[in-house]
């Protein structure tokens, strides 16, 4: 299996991928709860400006949460592969989607359900087929694998088309079609997860003694990662702003963990050694994934109903109605008591006296 060569690093990294989830998941309901209760006492809410969640210490709870999920998922990218790391980010919004429907009483329908299932069925086997990536334990080797062509080929081709995307695309298209700025933060995202990964060796150099402070690159790629985030948030937002959450979300993840799993590909070179077997299991897992979360968004507000069944589906049910009601119909008739033979003989007389009085 992929991740049979990982050790003690690889499962480091899987747990602080999975805690990440649990404490973002976990830091929207916190939030939400601490929302509703300033709500419930009269207090102006954020929506309307109001800034008195900042006395709520349920919302404090919820950003102290989301502090620790973002370490968690941080320090992750320096023990696992990014093409485990980040789709395990789907995870939280599993975990925020049954939470919520257990402390907030939001309903959570069939599909969402089912969505939650394949996310946690793809999540499991993307860590089983996990890629291996080539070992970067220093700064320096992460230099000369920012000095690689294939890596430079593709960080070029990021920058020009994010910038064609948005100076020629944006004002165009931006404003109609969701992917024009949804691609912008998932190309530089790729980029960002990149920093991110150079980052968390730099502090794993650190914390062993090293004097990481004195390199140049640490500190690029701190610059380039508060960069890349700015432009990240500036046109995620923008995109929230025009078209709705469950259209941006489910198309944000699938190309941002795309862009991610490319650029690691070709930096890290993870699939470099992989089998076919395994390469089938990472690709499956992250498509199972993706329909999961499509199920999740794009269904969140339909309730399911027999109507919504297709037709031939609907005929069926019609029939099997029928034939439980004819059923029950036989089975009534056949638990009805018999007549008597006495009844019997007065009903023969009966027909006896009308046919003789007829004739």
């Amino acid at each position: 299996m992929g991740a049979a060569g990982g050790g003690a690093g690889f499962s480091v990294g899987l747990g602080l991928a999975l805690a990440s989830s649990a404490f973002i998941g976990s830091s929207f309901i916190l939030k939400k709860k601490g929302l509703l209760r300033l709500c419930r006492r009269g207090r102006v809410r954020a929506g309307q400006g109001g800034h008195a969640y900042l006395h709520e210490w349920l919302w404090w709870a919820g950003l102290l949460c989301m502090g620790v999920g973002e370490a968690a998922n941080f320090a992750a990218y320096a023990f696992a592969p990014a093409t485990l790391v980040t789709p395990l980010g789907a995870l939280s919004v599993l975990v925020s989607a049954v939470l919520s429907s257990i402390f907030l009483n939001e309903q959570l329908n069939v599909h969402g359900k089912i969505g939650c299932i394949l996310s946690v069925l793809g999540s499991t086997v993307m860590v089983i087929h996990a890629p291996q990536e080539e070992e970067v334990s220093s700064l320096e080797t992460m230099a000369e694998k920012l000095k690689d062509p294939g890596f430079i080929v593709f960080a070029v081709c990021i920058l020009v088309s994010s910038v064609l995307l948005i100076f020629v695309a944006g004002p165009r298209y931006g404003q109609s079609n969701v992917l024009v700025y949804v691609l912008v933060c998932s190309a530089i995202g790729s980029l960002s997860v990149s920093c991110v990964k150079g980052l968390g060796i730099a502090l794993k150099e650190l914390f062993s003694g090293k004097p990481v402070l004195k390199e140049p690159l640490g500190w690029v790629l701190l610059v380039c990662l508060v960069i890349c985030i700015s432009i990240q948030i500036n046109y995620l937002n923008k995109a929230l702003d025009i078209f709705n959450t469950s259209v941006v979300t489910p198309i944000y993840y699938v190309l941002f963990t795309t862009a991610v799993m490319m650029c690691s590909a070709i930096l890290f070179k993870e699939w470099q050694h992989m089998v076919l077997d395994n390469i089938i299991g990472t690709i499956s897992g992250f498509l199972t994934i993706v329909s999961g979360i499509f199920l999740l968004h794009a269904f969140r507000d339909m309730p399911f109903t027999p109507d919504l069944l297709p037709l031939f589906l609907q005929q069926g049910r019609a029939e099997l109605q029928a034939t439980w009601r004819s059923a029950d119909r036989h089975q009534s008739c056949q638990h009805q008591a018999l007549l008597s033979s006495e009844d019997k003989g007065s009903q023969s007389t009966e027909e006896e006296e009308e046919e003789g009085g007829s004739v």
